[in-house]
């Protein structure tokens, strides 16, 4: 049995597969890992492994029939998306966040941002909704929304988490630099973009130096 580390890297990769089938054209009635494995530059070993868990082996010297793995690839995405999230906090990072396009691929859409600053309501360039903080809870409760985003100040932050949990969210994704105080029953995840940055700066001191 695959421990939780490798079944999240698996579900991580999954939209890749879809997307590269998806592009194909015209589509071949079969294909085998191999050739997805060299199309994306991945291990065939690991793509064996990848579709395993959607749908099983492919035939040997046939592969795999490409709708049936399109269509599989498709199902596990929309079946285990979130759905609809929402956030809170519609500064410079939140309206990036609501107006990203790449979250669709993995089954989830932020369909509304909310904040206490009237300056920020309204929508955004990609259309996206901004709204009183007062109207999150129902409009969470209405929609059965279970993912929210936060990115607000630390200050703000907890404040923030209580909100959300109690209009009935049960996943946070945490922007804040700062650690939230959370019910059982509920999952968090933290970002911290300003660690990610540093990290990647402080091992620029392990590369080789570029001749």
């Amino acid at each position: 049995m695959r421990d939780k580390g490798s079944h999240i890297a698996t579900f991580v990769r999954l939209p890749l597969y879809r997307n590269y089938l998806r592009s194909l054209s015209p589509r071949p009635e079969h294909i085998s890992a191999s050739s997805i494995a060299s199309a994306l530059a991945f291990g065939e070993v690991q793509v064996r492994k990848d579709l395993a868990y959607v749908c099983g082996g492919g035939r040997p010297r046939v592969g795999y029939v490409t709708e049936d793995l399109l269509s599989r690839l498709e199902d596990v995405l929309g079946r285990r998306g979130a759905g609809e999230a929402v956030l809170v906090g519609a500064g410079k990072i939140g309206r990036a966040l609501l107006d990203y396009g790449g979250f669709s691929g993995y089954g989830v859409d932020i369909v509304a941002g909310f904040d206490t600053d009237t300056r920020a309501l309204g929508l955004t360039p990609g259309g996206k909704s901004v709204m009183e903080i007062s109207e999150l809870e129902p409009f969470c409760k209405k929609r059965k929304i279970r993912l929210g985003v936060i990115s607000v100040p630390a200050s703000h932050a907890q404040e923030a988490c209580d909100l959300l949990v109690a209009a009935g969210v049960r996943a946070i994704w945490c922007f804040a630099p700062t650690r939230l105080s959370i019910p059982d029953g509920v999952i968090i995840r933290y970002e911290n973009l300003a660690a990610s940055l540093a990290v990647l700066a402080a091992r620029l001191d392990d590369l080789s130096p570029v001749r």
